[in-house]
């Protein structure tokens, strides 16, 4: 994509948001109690990594995390429907540059997710320290952590699908007595195929998972979850099951003048057909970050194993769907990323915080033998990534993504509790 189409759609995402400012005075900004907020952001971002294949190093520039959100509160409070528009399809046709990434028919980029990311419609009632919400729409299983755009590194880390399961037609009831809440749903197993395809509704129920979760006080959450995926890399059901586990640990704090923030993560993924195991994934995270006055320092630390798929004659896409036996291996990645961004700064009315991030990559066999070496493919044992650019913003943030209803914590009730 040339730079003056990324710059075209920057402007046209963000032009909608302050479109929204003059048609809707009661959005942007923040506060408890109004009806409507909205929100607009975009990433410039331009990646360089080094080697990304065969000894080649690769640098590109591209507009990634454009996204339009909503959300409005009805019913005294009670009722809240939220959505979010992604327009990565259009600015990411091709995937992000991300060595280590996987997913969706693409490896070493990131794919674009689905014009329509989020769209769910939720009911909460409660009566003293106990509450229940429904929830029902487009959405995030209730499974593992924040999706990685409400997070503070720009770059997803490698195991978005082994921690995550977003973009799915959800049902998800949710119970919660003082600290604790527990959360189920059920879903379709299906990911998606491409940016402009919507859950096959005909699967819904086939999958299901189930979260549980604690406050203690003092900032900090406890959880762990499982679910149960129905063949998600074949729409019509006939690949391999997916069983996934997920621990975690978050911490978030105003300490004076500093907001701190950390997460801790385990997750596990097998494979299974006919109920045995055929392959499993394991994934070790640990992230922090310390912001104030807008200066903000992050580092995150990555240990993931992928499967290693058949490629297509473009070394960064793989057949999709995928037949079983072209798994070829598994590649066990630990990353180290450093972030540092600053501002908030303001541009053509817009936030603008400008960022560098820089990681160290070192993919490994994770078993022998193995028909995918990684110092063969990519030309080096080690690798670099260094991503620079500004990130845009106007309006509110969209809040935790991945949580709804009663599985929020009281400090992010409200929809515009920034993510970032």
């Amino acid at each position: 994509m040339n730079a003056i189409r990324v710059v075209g759609l920057a402007g046209a995402g963000l032009l909608a948001g302050r479109v929204a400012t003059a048609a809707q005075p009661v959005g942007g900004g923040g506060g408890e109690g109004r009806p409507l907020l909205w929100g607009a952001q975009a990433v410039a971002v331009v990646t360089h990594a080094a080697p990304a294949v065969a000894g080649e190093a690769l640098t590109e520039t591209v507009l990634t995390q454009p996204a339009l959100s909503a959300a409005v509160r009805a019913w005294g409070g009670r009722l809240l429907l939220k959505g979010m528009a992604n327009l990565e399809g259009l600015t990411l046709e091709g995937g992000e540059l991300s060595p280590g990434a996987w997913g969706e028919g693409f490896v070493d980029r990131r794919h674009p997710h689905t014009l329509l990311h989020e769209v769910v419609a939720t009911v909460e009632l409660g009566r003293g320290r106990a509450a229940a919400s429904l929830t029902v729409g487009k959405g995030f299983a209730p499974y593992g952590t924040d999706d990685p755009m409400a997070r503070p590194f720009v770059k997803f880390p490698v195991n978005h699908h082994l921690a995550q399961i977003p973009e799915r037609a959800v049902v998800i009831g949710a119970v919660r007595y003082g600290p604790a809440a527990l959360e189920a749903g059920v879903f379709n197993g299906d990911e998606p195929e491409g940016p402009h395809d919507m859950p096959a509704l005909d699967r819904v129920g086939d999958s299901w998972a189930a979260r549980a979760t604690v406050w203690p006080g003092a900032g900090v959450e406890l959880s762990a979850s499982h679910a149960w995926l129905n063949s998600p890399e074949h729409v019509g059901g006939a690949g391999l099951d997916r069983r996934l586990w997920s621990a975690a640990a978050r911490w978030e704090r105003q300490a004076g003048a500093w907001l701190l923030y950390a997460l801790a993560e385990w997750a596990r993924a097998d494979e299974l057909h006919l109920s045995e195991r055929r392959f499993g994934f394991e994934s070790v995270l640990v992230e922090g970050s310390a912001t104030r006055n807008g200066l903000a320092a992050a580092l995150r630390l990555e240990r993931t194993t992928r499967p290693e798929e058949e490629r297509l004659a473009d070394p960064f896409r793989t057949p999709r769907p995928h037949a079983d036996v072209n798994i070829l291996g598994r590649t066990r990645w630990i990353i180290a990323t450093l972030r540092v961004q600053a501002g908030p700064g303001r541009l053509a009315g817009l936030h603008a915080r400008p960022f560098v991030e820089a990681a160290y990559l070192r993919p490994t066999q994770a078993a022998r033998p193995s028909l995918f070496v990684p110092g063969e493919f990519y030309g080096a044992e080690r690798l670099w990534g260094v991503s620079a650019g500004v990130r845009l913003d106007v309006g509110s943030g969209h809040g935790r993504m991945g949580r709804y209803g009663v599985a929020l914590p009281p400090a992010a009730r409200a929809p515009e509790h920034a993510g970032h």
